[in-house]
């Protein structure tokens, strides 16, 4: 199972909304005992302002990742913007008033810094903002 949880760990490295981590519980037998893990390997996820629960699914990468993206990936959607932060409202509302050629321009300058090493916060905020901007520029050329 690790190389599958290491996998899905490196999937969402960048995801605004959703964090996978580890714990050795060997280690760190507290916390474990916190969560109520007795068997190894367990899978704990919590939702958006919810309590811990347990993961009953498979195992594999594919149902990993299925589960994560049907119940756990929280995106800012131009369509309905329920999903989107106060932050991310205002950054539509800021990039609507700019333009295509800002938005291309944005685009280009985010994708260039996403590659650099910053501190995580900073790396989720360029990846909703490049998740914004794109759904911005598929819009544009529709209207095209």
């Amino acid at each position: 199972m690790k190389p599958a949880w290491d996998q899905l760990s490196s999937e969402y490295e960048s995801s605004s909304s959703v964090v996978i981590g580890d714990v050795d519980c060997t280690v760190h037998q507290s916390l474990c005992s916190d969560y109520g893990v007795r068997g190894y390997p367990t899978v704990k996820y919590i939702e958006a302002g919810g309590e811990p629960k347990d993961y009953s699914g498979g195992r594999s990468f594919d149902d990993l990742k299925k589960f994560t993206e049907e119940t756990l990936v929280i995106a800012c959607s131009l369509e309905d913007t329920e999903g989107c932060s106060e932050k991310e409202l205002k950054f539509i509302d800021l990039a609507k008033s700019k333009g295509a050629d800002w938005v291309a321009k944005q685009t280009e300058r985010l994708t260039k810094m996403r590659a650099g090493k910053m501190k995580p916060s900073l790396k989720q905020w360029i990846v909703q903002r490049l998740n914004i901007l794109s759904q911005m520029g598929t819009a544009n050329k529709e209207e095209l």
